[in-house]
């Protein structure tokens, strides 16, 4: 799938949604550097669940939860406002949509299912 298709399908889904006209809104005004730095910010949050994972500790410990908290404060300072109820729902897409589960499993086999299990546990102890 192109980014085009990638586009195209996100339009299709979520197009007539708050979060995808604030998303649109914000990305017209970014600039290259910006969408790097985005980037950058919600690889940090990933990678600072995979290290927690790698260290043992349970996905519903503070340190992964502290992960999942970055990982949906790096959506919300960048694309849209992501309650932790979306954000539970996009860690079902984590595990749902093989193309989510390909890019976490790359990094290290069980982590799509460790970020969705950090995330709902936040999403939880924040609701």
């Amino acid at each position: 799938m192109t980014s085009d298709q990638y586009s195209a399908e996100a339009k299709e889904r979520w197009g007539n949604t708050d979060a995808y006209r604030e998303s649109e809104n914000r990305l017209k005004n970014y600039s290259q550097e910006d969408i790097e730095l985005a980037k950058k910010t919600m690889a940090e949050a990933t990678n600072q669940i995979l290290d927690v994972m790698l260290a043992g500790l349970p996905a519903d410990s503070l340190e992964a939860m502290a992960g999942a908290e970055a990982h949906r404060a790096s959506i919300s300072d960048w694309w849209y406002e992501c309650s932790y109820e979306m954000h539970a729902g996009l860690a079902q897409m984590y595990i749902a949509d093989q193309r989510f589960s390909e890019f976490y499993e790359q990094l290290q086999p069980g982590l799509s299912q460790f970020v969705h299990d950090a995330i709902l546990a936040n999403a939880i102890t924040k609701s």
